[in-house]
């Protein structure tokens, strides 16, 4: 079959001829539609994220959407190296597809499923959101920041601030339901000072950081607090993604003064049951009211020339 191979961590896959999946107890054999380049796909092709098995070759791609073999259109999960998503065929266990809605299509449900997840499944099971309450999102200009706005609007969301530094992606995020934008082009001390403004003025419960980092040192040294009096409103820190660097330096005295709770949301801290659950019911919301998002498709044949094309706040989608 073609597909994307990926024959060294150095390189972008090329495309080429990759032996065919066989389906074994348990799995189901998947002729592919479309499949999402997401920021993971690219961790696990350069060996780089926890999950890399970091054996050679192998075609990469974490999930998908395409056909059984009767004919049923899924959402599914690639489940055995070294097979992946960016191919004419995948296997994957039974459980880890769920059945598409009818009016969402196949490259829509692509671009979408693994960015919506990221905060669907942030705010519903690690954080235990409740509609009412306050959101911040850090790395709101992306393609899974501007679905997480959107998606915490749609839950509930008193209050959503977007923090990013593409300043026309953050004027338009108003658009997509944010109530406040913050930019992260100043410096420490001007971003300190607009998050910690935030939170005294209308409080904030939940924070979504795709980025890590620096912005999320910022944002952790606001709602850090001073003198013995001051009351500690709990928020919940849900760190998704290190966009913006892989570690950070936290003082331990902003947890001992603060109601600060910080979570992971990714793959390993919900199970897949969990996380196919949670799709589910995020498609029947794509299905009902579309969520606003650029999807880029390209041929699976142009991978290695477009894998690190700017994403520019779309999810390219290729197409086998």
């Amino acid at each position: 079959m073609n597909a994307a191979i990926v024959e060294s961590f150095a390189k972008a896959p090329r495309y080429g001829s990759f032996v065919d999946p066989v389906a074994e107890a348990g799995e189901v054999l998947v002729e592919v539609e479309a499949a999402g380049l997401h920021p993971i796909v690219k961790a696990l092709a350069n060996g780089t994220h926890y999950g890399s098995t970091g054996k050679l070759p192998f075609v990469p791609g974490v999930d998908g959407v395409g056909r059984l073999e009767d004919g049923t259109r899924v959402y599914f999960g690639a489940s055995r190296p070294p097979f992946g998503t960016f191919a004419e065929r995948a296997v994957t266990h039974a459980a880890l597809s769920v059945r598409l809605p009818d009016g969402l299509d196949a490259l829509t449900a692509a671009g979408i499923a693994n960015p919506g997840m990221s905060s669907w499944v942030a705010l519903q099971m690690r954080a235990q959101f409740r509609a009412g309450e306050t959101v911040v999102v850090l790395g709101a200009t992306g393609a899974a920041g501007q679905l997480a706005v959107q998606i915490a609007k749609r839950l509930g969301a008193r209050r959503v601030v977007a923090a990013g530094r593409n300043p026309e992606a953050l004027a338009s995020l108003k658009e997509l339901g944010a109530d406040a934008v913050i930019s992260l082009e100043q410096s420490r001390e001007a971003l300190v000072a607009a998050f910690r403004g935030e939170i005294a003025e209308h409080g904030v419960d939940v924070v979504l950081d795709y980025l890590w980092g620096e912005p999320a040192e910022s944002c952790l040294a606001a709602i850090a607090q001073k003198g013995l009096s001051r009351a500690t409103p709990r928020i919940r820190f849900v760190q998704i993604g290190q966009s913006a660097g892989a570690t950070i330096t936290l003082a331990g005295a902003t947890l001992r003064s603060s109601g600060l709770e910080i979570l992971g949301s990714g793959f390993g801290s919900a199970s897949m049951e969990q996380i196919f659950a949670a799709l589910a019911e995020f498609f029947k919301q794509a299905a009902k009211t579309p969520f606003a998002m650029k999807v880029q498709t390209a041929a699976l044949r142009d991978v290695e020339a477009l894998w690190t094309a700017p994403a520019r706040g779309a999810r390219l989608v290729f197409q086998p």
